[in-house]
């Protein structure tokens, strides 16, 4: 039998509750089952008949981008929150955090592409941060495969693509340190 802190429906409603409250983004039902797997005893169909009972009861609504946490829910969730088991809390939290900042990273990194009429296509990526555009790169690909290629591994490396290109405009070449 598996252990854990979760025993019934009650609980997988609170740690529902815990985690929306603390979410900054709209949540699908897929991120919100990985959100809440802090317990070995919550199983994916949980969530999945937990999360439209709360939205009937008006603790969860649904958005264009996901579930969020409602102003019910949220004082629900302040005079529950000590109601979760500790452990399942800690763990709840650092998911949360981890969710949050990826969200807020993604929402930094842009792509698309433009397909040309001689069949090739331009590949442009764009990294931003809070204050704007902070570089776009334009890449002529001989098709749109290969952009699609292109655009689809840029958001895992845009930070450190920056940080190159930053890097290597910055740096003194041997000619130049020699003089």
């Amino acid at each position: 039998m598996p252990h854990g802190f979760i025993n019934d429906m009650l609980d997988v409603k609170l740690l529902i509750l815990y985690i929306t409250d603390k979410l900054l983004y709209p949540v699908d039902t897929q991120a919100l089952y990985e959100l809440c797997l802090q317990d070995d005893k919550l199983s994916y169909f949980d969530v999945m008949q937990a999360v439209p009972q709360m939205v009937e009861s008006g603790h969860l609504t649904e958005t264009e981008g996901g579930y969020v946490i409602t102003e019910k829910g949220r004082e629900t969730a302040k005079i529950t929150k000590d109601s979760l088991a500790f452990p399942v809390q800690q763990r709840a939290s650092r998911a949360v955090e981890r969710f949050n900042r990826e969200v807020r990273r993604q929402s930094f990194v842009r792509t698309e592409i433009l397909e040309q009429p001689n069949g090739e296509a331009l590949a442009v990526m764009h990294l931003d941060d809070e204050l704007g555009n902070l570089f776009t790169l334009e890449y002529a690909c001989p098709s749109p495969r290969q952009a699609a290629f292109l655009t689809k591994a840029f958001p895992a490396r845009a930070d450190k693509l920056y940080q190159l290109i930053t890097e290597t405009l910055l740096a003194k070449d041997e000619a130049e340190a020699e003089n």
